[in-house]
């Protein structure tokens, strides 16, 4: 079956003098392998790194570390089956495309348009969380004009070219990942006592075990730490989905997915245990000034609330111009293959989705002024009802690369770039492993409301998607009698 067989040719007037484009697709190959190597690495590291792990160690102490490892070790696995697809069937729909593969066209569009949702619900909460920051600085421009400012600004980017997106994302996710590795170097100085003038010099290991120990909370607390991070992770497969419009994607995709372990290790483990190492974990700071600040003022790191404030800053920008990104190219492919409004797939002579792009973010103005106007009811809503959607699309790669082992090795002749480990062990051990945090989470008191209604989203879309199969089938099976 070719990639793109059922897919929609409908582009614009402007796209015949276009250049030859990304697989065929109408995009352009305007992605470098500097901005696809920045993306894959700064795809991990999001603002909830650095502004929500304080309440995750509030709530299980030095454990969290475990937690960590254990929704580190997940993303892993499913990185490894992601890139084993995307690296032999490069696609900017990605694993939604695969699904519609492997599963059939109901698990394509049931991912696709949940992947969008999620998106761009992110889109209002990263917009409202640098409003808020520039806010703080410049007072004078309310919180919702920089909302509306900073939007625009990136919808005017990734307007341009693909191009500009990957430049953007390259310098910011730069800051992140400057930022982290500085965090991490200087915070192991000060531990060992190898840091000049530090305040807290020599702290060691202490701190893992002197407050209440190393699980304060019990082991149960490691589960509920869990559930507080694993949402954190969310963008390390978007570098799939940008090597679409890249040059050599099957080399990107095969340097991402091979990098992914350490890059989860160094920028969430190694940064987590430096905070660990240099505070106990219920010092009051932690919760109040925010982890990242704590451990920074903790060693004597002048304007060390000014300068987080400005990494974040960078963060949010860098995860709102991805959600926008990651958004447009998703329902760009939806319409490709049918399941969007046939405008969605056209493309400007630059191989911009701009019709994507408007739409995606349109419905992320939305949802920033149902958060300034709803902030506790419809917007509350949103945010519950696509907050499992993580662990859908996860599941979803799973089982969807458990078909595709098949069909790419039969068109490869056995020869892939990337294989998943211990085929298909490893894959049915994460689908469980998946499995049991939806489950935790839907006896977990904090999480049931956010499983609750992420699944009621999920079978909503898959009812559509299904009663839209039923009609198509409908529909052909004329056609098919009168060619007969």
């Amino acid at each position: 079956m070719s990639l793109y067989s059922r897919e929609s040719k409908d582009v614009d007037a402007d796209d015949q003098s276009a250049p030859a484009a990304a697989g065929s697709s109408g995009l352009q190959a305007g992605l470098k392998n500097r901005h696809l190597s920045m993306i894959a690495i700064g795809g991990v590291i999001g603002a909830g790194l650095f502004v929500g792990s304080s309440s995750g160690i509030a709530a299980a102490g030095p454990a969290i570390l475990l937690s960590y490892v254990l929704v580190g070790t997940l993303v892993v696995m499913v990185m490894r089956m992601l890139g084993e697809m995307a690296a032999a069937r490069p696609s900017s729909g990605s694993f939604s495309e695969y699904a519609d593969q492997a599963l059939g066209r109901w698990a394509g569009f049931t991912i696709g348009w949940l992947y969008w949702f999620f998106w761009v619900v992110v889109l209002a909460v990263e917009a409202t969380a640098g409003a808020s920051i520039l806010h703080s600085w410049i007072p004078a421009v309310p919180q919702w004009g920089w909302a509306l400012i900073v939007m625009v600004v990136l919808t005017a980017l990734n307007l341009v070219s693909v191009a500009s997106y990957g430049e953007f994302e390259f310098w910011f996710a730069g800051i992140k990942v400057v930022a982290i590795t500085g965090f991490v170097v200087l915070g192991l100085l000060a531990v060992f006592g190898i840091l000049p003038g530090s305040k807290n010099p020599g702290a060691g290991l202490a701190h893992l075990t002197d407050a209440g120990g190393f699980a304060p909370h019990g082991w149960g607390a490691v589960l509920t730490g869990v559930l507080m991070v694993v949402f954190s992770f969310m963008g390390s497969e978007i570098v799939t989905l940008a090597a679409g419009e890249s040059d050599d994607p099957r080399r990107a995709v095969t340097k991402a997915t091979n990098s992914v372990i350490w890059r989860i290790g160094i920028f969430y483990l190694g940064s987590i245990f430096v905070v660990l190492t240099l505070l106990p974990w219920n010092d009051a700071s932690i919760v109040e000034r925010g982890s990242y600040v704590a451990a920074l003022e903790s060693i004597g790191i002048p304007y060390a609330g000014g300068i987080m404030d400005f990494i974040v800053l960078t963060a949010v920008l860098s995860c709102l111009n991805s959600g926008l990104y990651t958004a447009s190219r998703m329902v760009f492919s939806l319409g490709r293959r049918g399941d969007a409004p046939r405008s969605f797939a056209r493309t400007t002579a630059r191989g911009v989705p701009r019709n994507a792009i408007l739409g995606s973010v349109a419905f992320g103005f939305l949802a920033v002024w149902f958060n300034y106007q709803w902030p506790e009811s419809v917007f509350d809503f949103l945010l519950n009802s696509s907050g499992a959607v993580a662990l859908f699309v996860w599941l979803v790669i799973c089982c969807t690369q458990l078909r595709m082992r098949r069909i790419v090795e039969r068109e490869t002749g056995g020869e892939m770039a990337i294989r998943m480990w211990a085929f298909p062990y490893l894959t049915w051990a994460t689908i469980l492993m998946i499995l049991f945090v939806v489950g935790y989470m839907a006896f977990d008191e904090a999480g049931r409301e956010q499983v609750g209604l992420s699944v009621v989203a999920a079978l909503v879309i898959l009812c559509v998607g299904l009663l839209r199969d039923r009609a198509r089938t409908r529909a052909d099976r004329p056609r098919a009698d009168r060619r007969s």
